[in-house]
C-alpha cells in the first residue's frame, strides 16, 4: 500500500483552524438562492417535511404562507396543495 509520501500523517499532524475563543469557525451560512415562499390551498392542517434539510414545515389553514428553503422546493411543489407565490 502506499503512504503517497507520508502526506496523510502529516496533516494530521497540523493544528486545525480556531477562533480566538477556542471554538471552530462555522462554515459559511451563503446561499446559494434565495428561499421560496409558499401558499397552502387545502382545507386542513399540513405539515411537510423538507427532503433535503428535514425541516418541518407546518401550515395551519388555508392561506397560511411558509418560507421554504430552496433546496426544499422542489418537492414541496410536487404536493398538490402548495403553491409556489
Amino acid at each position: 500500500m502506499c503512504n503517497c509520501g507520508n502526506k496523510r500523517n502529516e496533516l494530521a499532524a497540523q493544528p486545525s483552524a480556531k477562533l480566538s475563543n477556542g471554538a471552530a469557525p462555522l462554515l459559511s451560512q451563503h446561499k446559494m438562492w434565495k428561499d421560496i415562499n409558499f401558499v397552502y390551498t387545502g382545507q386542513t392542517g399540513l405539515t411537510v417535511v423538507g427532503g433535503v434539510t428535514g425541516k418541518r414545515y407546518r401550515f395551519n389553514k388555508t392561506g397560511d404562507t411558509q418560507l421554504i428553503d430552496y433546496r426544499d422546493a422542489s418537492g414541496m411543489a410536487s404536493v398538490p396543495s402548495l403553491k409556489k407565490q
